[in-house]
This record gives structure tokens, sequence and C-alpha cells, in this order.
């Protein structure tokens, strides 16, 4: 099937002013003004009230949190009490919970705009042993590439951190079924639908063998290395007194610091220590609402950038971020990168867009993703302008971005459409929205 997205309101990409051709899952062409497409056609989309983006890339996310939004006990707090607020709460999940709270996270994401959707899932209480395979099914049943991060928990209540005891598992159980899922879902072939990462949880909360064991696993496999990292100074605190070394130097010593990795947050790294990750070719996801939301900082996008360092933009759980959409968080990169560098030039539409979509392709290794250019994957954003939001509106792809877009109006996955006409085909939201309520209010 070969298919004209033709003459677009605008495109983000070069020489494509008169749209993009697909075929199968790849796109072929672009077509340059002026131009028509070489070969024959099976068929043209229309695409003339439509802004088309590159599929954005989401890599990070708590999708089980859907079910804790502004919750009474985590609203006002920074993360560390937030999550000692939290946590008995979420120990409570039960798998019909979780799959709902996983199926609307992904959702959301992809009426956003998102095609990629990364999860870093560490809650492994009772009954979720298959948590993983839960969200990869979910994935697959939307259509949705995914990147499924295999989280961890060492460390709980009765060795003084957070978690409930029942939610934290022994490393051989973590490591194995961290090898269980890589041997069956993993795919490091161009295209993937469905890839593994592991990603033993925080410095507070796991030990450093699990860190260095991992490490060993992802290279056996040839997956990538996640966790959260210089998020708060309370962690900073935490890592000084508990191991005498700085995040990033717990990073180092459990062997991370290499290209496999990328990090969520990455707030409080000095400019030294920026220069370290870009030298090691380590990414950083840049979580905006989040940050803002607990008061955790500010990331040093520019500097990481600058130093080689791969940026790329999640939403974080919904429980701090108390949405899933991806492209309302690019317009809030925008103003949070603004204020810290108090200057409204430092950071730009088109810089927030970048991250999440060749940047967080970065963070996942991949270079099939990210942009719209012949040989990437058909994965595809079209936004309208048709909201009293856009009126009065003059360059469209800034539109998006400074008016404050969240609904895309079509999504493509790898060529096929996911979203139409703002919604994905043959779910039903209202019962979704209900079910899923039904399943948080036992979060009371």
């Amino acid at each position: 099937m070969r298919t004209w997205i033709k003459d677009p309101l605008a495109i983000l990409a070069e020489g494509a002013e008169r749209g993009v051709v697909v075929e199968g899952s790849r796109i072929v062409a672009l077509v340059p003004s002026g131009g028509e497409p070489e070969e024959p056609l099976d068929a043209v989309f229309d695409a003339s009230r439509h802004v088309v983006l590159p599929g954005l890339i989401n890599t990070h996310h708590h999708f089980f949190q859907t079910l804790a939004r502004a919750h009474p006990q985590g609203i006002d707090k920074e993360l560390f009490p937030w999550l000692q607020s939290l946590y008995p709460i979420w120990g409570r999940i039960d798998p019909d919970m979780f799959r709902l709270g996983v199926r609307l996270a992904l959702t959301e994401l992809l009426m956003s705009g998102c095609t990629t959707a990364m999860d870093h899932h560490y809650l492994f209480a009772r009954g979720l042993e298959d948590a993983i395979d839960v969200e990869i099914e979910e994935a697959q049943a939307l259509g949705l590439r995914a990147v499924m991060a295999r989280g961890s928990l060492t460390l709980g209540q009765s060795e003084g951190a957070a978690p409930p005891d029942h939610c934290v598992q022994d490393e051989d159980t973590i490591l194995a079924d961290s090898e269980r899922l890589l041997n069956r879902y993993h795919d490091t072939s161009e295209g993937a639908m469905t890839q593994i990462a592991l990603a033993p949880c925080a410095p507070f909360v796991v030990s450093l063998s699990i860190m260095r064991q991992s490490a060993r696993l992802a290279e056996r496999f040839d997956c990538r290395l996640h966790t959260h990292l210089a998020e708060t100074t309370d962690e900073e605190a935490y890592c000084q007194e508990r191991f005498g070394l700085r995040p990033l130097d717990w990073l180092e010593e459990a062997g991370w610091l290499g290209p496999r990795t990328w990090l969520a947050h990455g707030v409080h790294f000095t400019c030294e220590e920026c220069d370290r990750l870009g030298r090691a070719g380590v990414g950083v996801c840049h979580c905006p609402t989040s940050n803002a939301t607990l008061a955790s900082g500010f990331c040093k996008t520019r500097e990481l950038e600058a130093a080689g360092s791969p940026v790329g933009l999640g939403v974080d759980g919904s429980a701090s971020n108390d949405s899933s959409n991806l492209m309302e968080e690019v317009r809030h990169a925008v103003m949070v990168n603004r204020l810290h560098y108090r200057s409204s030039s430092a950071v730009t539409h088109r810089d927030a867009l970048r991250w999440a979509t060749e940047g967080s392709a970065r963070c996942l290794g991949r270079d099939d993703i990210g942009r719209i250019a012949p040989g990437k994957q058909a994965d595809l954003a079209l936004f309208t302008l048709d909201e009293l939001r856009f009126s009065g509106a003059h360059d469209p792809i800034a539109a998006l971005v400074l008016c404050g877009a969240n609904r895309a109006d079509r999504v493509m996955v790898a060529g096929v459409w996911r979203i139409v006409d703002g919604v994905p085909p043959g779910v039903d939201l209202l019962a979704l929205i209900a079910a899923h309520s039904a399943a948080a209010r036992k979060f009371a």
C-alpha cells in the first residue's frame, strides 16, 4: 500500500512541503514544493488541514500511577515525602486495576500524538508478577510502539526505604524475570515494535549489586539501561551519606556510565558532571511537569546537549504529572526552560519538539524513528488548528506548542492509522473512563 499524505498545512521536515509518501511501515519519499510522487499511488490522504510532526516518543512514565492522579496524600509534597505517602497506597494495586491503569495511560499518550511509549514499571506487588507482559499486550492491542523497562525494588520499609516490603523482590527473582522478558520480547531489528530495557528504580531503593548485574545482562542482550538519577537534593544527600558518593559517581560505580544508559530527570548535575555524561554518551529524559509539580528543580538541558548527551522528553508518572499527554509536555518544556535560563530564546518550540522526537529516539538507541525522512518508520502525528486557541496563529508549527495543542487528529504508527478523527478506532473511551475511575476509587 503506497499512500501520499498530501499537501499538509505545515510539516516538520525539510523538502516535504507537499507531503510524504508511505509504503508499508516506512516513509519512502518526501514530496518537495512543486513536486509530485514519482511512483504510482494506491491512496491519497488530504492533509491540507493538518500540521504533520514525527510521532512523539515518550522516554519516562509510570503507567500504574494514572490510578492516583491528584491524590490527597500526594498533593503539595516534594519527592521523598510524596513517595512515603503514596507507596502504601500503590502497594494495594491488584491485577485488574493495573491493566486498566496501563490501558488508560497508553490511550492518553496515543491521543496526544505519541507513537512510541516507554514505561518504567518497578512495582511488583503480589499478583503483578507478569506486569510487563500485561503492558506489552495492551500496547500491541492499541498498535503503539513500546519500550517496556523492567524496573525493580530491592530495598523496602524493613531496611529503611519507602516501598512496602511486599513490593520488593530478591535479586535472583528480578534477574530471572528480566532474562525471561528479554528472551521473549526484546527485538533489536529495524522497525521493532517491542523492546525491553532494564531499570532498577533509584539509588535509594536498590542495591549496587542489582545495578551491576543488570548492566551485565544488558550487555549480553543488547538492551538499554534506565534509572532515576539526580532528581532531588534529598537524593544527592542520601547518596553522599550512604555511599560517600554523588549520584553520578554511584552510577559510575555501578558500571552504568556509558551510551547504553539513559536517565530520568537529571536535575542536579553540575556543569562538570554534564560534561562527563556527554563524553560517556549517557542520555537524559527531561520531565519538566513532574519536576515542577514536586519542586525538584531545573534540568540543565542546554549544558547536557552541548556536552553531547541525548536529551529526550517524558511525562513521568501520572501521580506527579497528573497527565499522560506528551504534546502538553512539549509546551511545558519550553516554558520551564525559558524560566530556568531567563531568556525567551534559550529554548524554542523547535528545540522542545526535537527533544520529544529525535532526542528521545537517541535516548532509546533508535535511529529508525524520530524524524520524517525516507527510510524512517512511518510514525506520524497530525494535528489540526480548528480550535479557538489557534485562531490568529501565523506559524502553524509554533502554534501547536505555544498555543497549547493537546490532542492529535490523526496518528500513524508503522504505516497504520491508530488515531482517526481524534480517537483510537474500536476503543470505547467512555467505558474506559468509567472502568478506570471505578478502579481508582479503590485507592481512596
